[in-house]
């Protein structure tokens, strides 16, 4: 095929007036060619998403293109009426968003939404719609296709219904297939079945990719080619090696200096520090009545054992489902565990009652996967930090100023004080989260997926924070999380978890260097760009 398919010429997008910038995007440029991955990365703000949207023709009015041009096979669609944009979406254009199961909808079955592509682009017969619908869920390697098709979005798990957006995306073979973010909210092995089925059917059928990430482990598995975003200006483009390897631009060399490395050194740790926490036999079933009276026993946990000494950090990895977070809110008592030990110093609280646990609180604090939802959006920073202290008794002049003193800490301005949470980044938020957990003077501290959301220049901040902080207050911590370049930043021990067990355990350097467990092995070979050398030193 000659010329590319996507030309995204001098492309100009304007923001709503009164901000601290007039465009969201500024004269970007760049191309899609047959079979062709090219990667757009940046930080959030940069304007990866804006662009992906303006392609498609969904922006809103308040960001009109105001400049340049944007040609789909050479034909102009850039102020193309809704209904050619109509026309081409699904059968020349298709779109892969972040969050399948708000692109979903809920009360059609997978089937019915896929079966409804073809209804409105195509002239066949029920019949023959149902074999395709059928025939695509197959290729993208869906088990049961019958069930699925007679499946709701809520009845799949986050791994397949990302399946159901790519095969829904791809059923009318389109030559440019957008993929917003869509491996983001995965774990390391269900993102690398995915990535694999996008490649493998991207190359099946010779489609274009404009691929949007910040993970460079998953640009360094796709990319052919990468475009840099910074604030709306496209600062470097090049093919995937130039740019991860030899980056020219400040901003992509910051950007990749970044990416945390999976190759650690052994970290001193003092072996004679006191336990902070300790698990013996920890274990969290659920019984599901269901319909009917069937009742089905789910074993969320299964005899977990571990300990976390004063200034040391303990990471749970693992895939979704294998019981992370449920260790993590039996811990913390947000839920009961079912049996085992959970001592806190010499307190056993696992089976604690509620009423002896208040005077414990203070000693353990989380901070969560998302710190908008974390935080009251009706109270000002200050209100949100004072609030526990005040709860155990302390002044509010003295609250005030300790947060005014942690604010410091976690590098925020003492004007945050006096905002809302929605005046801030993510990245902001997630300091605040920090702060106010350290206003309890706790001696452990439960990160739960805490750095997942964010972009890879935020998160490696914040994983310095929490180094410094626990060496600062030597605290103990237990990290959560499933991103295994994360774990090697801040852990000092690892637990790995599979299907509620401890599979492996012991120091994280050794773990890392040499995994004894099958499962272990496997979820480090599907860590994406594991074998890419980034260019760190340039």
């Amino acid at each position: 095929m000659n010329g590319p398919i996507l030309e995204v010429q001098d492309l100009t997008i304007a923001l709503p007036k009164g901000g601290d910038r007039s465009t969201a995007v500024q004269k970007v440029s760049f191309t899609v060619g047959h079979a062709e991955i090219v990667c757009l990365v940046g930080e959030s703000g940069s304007g990866k998403s804006v662009i992906a949207q303006g392609v498609m023709g969904l922006l809103p009015k308040q960001l009109p293109v105001t400049g340049g041009r944007i040609l789909l096979q050479g034909e102009d669609i850039t102020h193309a009426p809704l209904a050619r944009l109509r026309e081409l979406r699904a059968t020349k254009i298709s779109m892969i968003f972040q969050e399948p199961m708000t692109a979903l909808n809920p009360v059609m079955t997978c089937g019915d939404q896929i079966d409804e592509v073809l209804a409105e682009h195509t002239k066949l017969s029920p019949a023959e719609r149902r074999s395709k619908v059928r025939a695509i869920i197959e290729e993208v390697l869906l088990p049961d296709p019958d069930r699925m098709m007679a499946s709701y979005p809520h009845q799949l798990s986050g791994g397949q219904r990302q399946r159901i957006m790519i095969a829904m995306a791809l059923v009318l073979e389109p030559v440019l297939l957008i993929a917003d973010e869509p491996t983001t909210a995965l774990d390391v092995t269900t993102q690398k079945q995915v990535l694999e089925l996008m490649l493998q059917l991207q190359r099946k059928h010779g489609t274009g990719v404009l691929f949007i990430t910040h993970d460079f482990g998953v640009v360094a598995e796709l990319a052919h080619r990468v475009a840099v975003l910074r604030l709306g200006d496209l600062v470097e483009v090049g093919s995937k090696h130039d740019v991860l390897q030899r980056p020219q631009h400040d901003y992509t060399k910051m950007l990749i200096g970044s990416v945390p490395t999976l190759h650690l050194h052994a970290k001193p740790t003092d072996s004679n520090a006191p336990v902070v926490l300790s698990a013996r036999g920890l274990a969290k079933t659920y019984i599901d009545k269901g319909w009917f009276g069937k009742a089905r026993t789910v074993h969320a946990a299964t005899a977990v054992d571990f300990d976390i000494r004063r200034g040391q950090t303990l990471g749970i990895v693992g895939e979704s489902g294998s019981g992370k977070s449920t260790v993590a809110r039996c811990v913390v008592r947000l839920i009961d565990p079912t049996d085992g030990q959970v001592k806190l110093g010499n307190d056993d609280i696992a089976l604690m009652p509620h009423s002896q646990l208040r005077p414990l609180r203070k000693r353990v604090q989380i901070v969560f996967q998302d710190p908008y939802r974390s935080l009251n959006p009706r109270r000002t920073v200050g209100q949100a930090m004072v609030e526990g202290p005040m709860n155990f008794g302390m002044p509010r002049a003295q609250a005030e100023a300790k947060a005014l003193e942690l604010l410091k800490l976690v590098r925020m301005d003492a004007s945050a004080m006096e905002r809302y949470p929605h005046q801030f980044s993510g990245g902001q938020r997630q300091r605040i989260c920090i702060a106010r957990a350290l206003m309890m003077d706790p001696e452990l501290l439960v990160a739960d997926e805490a750095v997942s959301a964010l972009d890879v220049s935020v998160q490696a901040q914040v994983l310095e924070l929490f180094e410094e902080i626990k060496a600062r207050l030597n605290l103990a911590m237990l990290f959560i999380t499933h991103d295994l370049r994360v774990a090697s930043q801040v852990c000092d021990f690892l637990a790995v978890m599979s299907k509620g067990k401890v599979v492996e355990y012991g120091p994280a350097h050794q773990v890392f260097g040499a995994p004894q467990h099958e499962y272990t092995r496997a979820l480090f070979n599907a860590a994406p760009g594991r074998d890419f050398d980034f260019g760190q030193a340039a």
